[in-house]
């Protein structure tokens, strides 16, 4: 690029999930496009190292589990061999084709890939620092979509061999013999399913009192039942402390209820205790964007920054961080930049955790409820009473549905047991649309299917379910 200054329409920064589908559908409405970012092509965090590399490892823990599970059915098998490389060069290859295949879009689109990093010089000038050299790039508007980073832990340094964030856990260049998992949330949950079902002794600590913080307790029980049955140990109310670094590991202290103090040696150490938004190094201090003090960048309901030429989408203005939720911002910032009237406001954004059993959940939570003092009735459906999960050998799930006492609307759903996040999306089209729990009632779902426990829950908010 050179010291030359181009100019375009609309740039955008960061070529993740929020980030490529502005640039899509910006394309779409006739802009001129430029989208920047370090990697090769697009795709972000989520495609790279975390979403997709994510699900096609768990999907291989899932079939070891499901091969474990079937000798209560009267099946049978070996003991699984692990070929790492192997597995290591499908995940990559998934990776590749998908990423692969956004770029090829790209150039249909004829939307202009930088390959670089970006920093805001002033509101209407950026300078992209790439392999070709500096350059920049005046534009009309801007999209921040630069996501979020781990969150270090205060004495276990990242750049530690021994101390992995998921961007190591999920390159596979190993299966530790033990490994110590920082964090109960959904990225520690998830890759402590990956790296059992692999042959991992692992131990999970987390910092409150239980799993997946926030997420309502009764859809986190068959999760943590099923969890403390295979792993090695699971920690409650525990801090890790006093790392010091061995010759093939680490060594750290464990403090709780459960543990004497005593260190304890790992091969290595996942920290996964959360993300933080990636607001800092971009030269936002040239601008009038505001960021607030968590990091998250000041937007309004067009998703357009106090910078009025600046839009920012995704893990950087709020959560949750979730890359559907960054797709949809993309998409309405790109509309309303291109002169449409749009806003994003949604009734509902579906959450999943895809350990197993799978914990799903929109709209309001039973918690959310509670706290605010918030009266609803609720409708649970415990899925051993479903016919679909007894022939599947699979009945520690639960689906329940919570609804306005006076209207009757779903006000949201939760659910947990396998498949769960293949269902949720049914329920966060009933609240999109109003429905009440007497709609999806009357909607006559297949038999015998796990879907027919959303149906049956909302019978059981007026005490008429079938099977209960």
């Amino acid at each position: 690029m050179g010291a030359q200054v181009e100019r375009r329409e609309l740039v955008i920064i960061g070529g993740g999930p929020g980030g490529y589908a502005a640039a899509f559908m910006a394309a779409d409405l006739g802009l001129q496009v430029a989208l920047v970012d370090p990697e090769a092509n697009p795709g972000g965090v989520c495609l790279y190292r975390g979403c997709i590399p994510s699900k096609a490892l768990l999907h291989v823990a899932e079939l070891i589990e499901q091969a474990k599970d079937a000798s209560a059915l009267g099946v049978s098998f070996g003991e699984p061999e692990i070929d790492a490389a192997k597995l290591r060069e499908w995940k990559d290859g998934v990776v590749n084709k998908l990423t692969g295949g956004l770029g090829h879009l790209a150039e249909r689109r004829d939307v202009e890939y930088v390959r670089g990093r970006a920093q805001f010089e002033d509101h209407r000038t950026l300078r992209i620092e790439g392999a070709d050299g500096p350059g920049r790039i005046e534009f009309r508007h801007a999209i921040i979509a630069t996501g979020s980073e781990p969150t270090a832990l205060p004495g276990l340094p990242l750049d530690s061999h021994a101390i992995w964030s998921s961007k190591e856990a999920l390159e596979l260049s190993e299966v530790p013999e033990r490994l110590l998992v920082v964090g109960g949330g959904y990225i520690g949950l998830e890759m402590a399913t990956v790296y059992n079902a692999l042959g991992s002794e692992v131990t999970v600590v987390e910092a409150t009192p239980g799993l997946l913080p926030g997420v309502d307790r009764d859809l986190v029980e068959p999760l943590a039942k099923r969890l403390k049955a295979r792993l090695h140990a699971v920690h409650l109310e525990t801090k890790v402390s006093d790392a010091s670094q061995l010759e093939q590991g680490a060594e750290v202290v464990l403090h709780g209820p459960d543990v004497d103090d005593e260190k304890e040696g790992f091969d290595r150490i996942l920290v996964a205790v959360g993300r933080r938004p990636r607001s800092v190094g971009l030269g936002l201090e040239h601008t009038r964007v505001e960021v607030g003090p968590d990091g998250f960048i000041v937007v309004d309901e067009s998703r357009q920054t106090t910078e009025p030429a600046i839009f920012a989408i995704g893990d950087v203005v709020s959560q949750p961080m979730l890359a559907h939720k960054a797709h949809h911002e993309g998409r309405v910032a790109a509309e309303v930049i291109a002169g449409r009237k749009a806003r994003f406001e949604p009734r509902a954004i579906p959450a999943v955790v895809f350990t197993d059993p799978a914990v799903a959940w929109c709209g309001l939570t039973e918690a959310q409820a509670q706290d605010e003092g918030r009266e609803v009735e609720i409708g649970r459906f415990p899925w051993s009473a479903s016919g679909r999960a007894l022939t599947t050998g699979r009945s520690d799930g639960l689906t329940k549905v919570l609804v306005d006492p006076d209207s009757q609307r779903v006000l949201g759903v939760g659910m947990v047991g396998p498949g769960a996040g293949e269902l949720i999306a049914e329920a966060a089209l009933a609240i999109e649309m109003g429905a009440r729990a007497e709609d999806i009632a009357l909607t006559i779902h297949p038999h015998p299917t796990l879907s027919e426990t959303l149906m049956e829950a909302s019978e059981d908010v007026f005490g008429e379910a079938t099977h209960i």
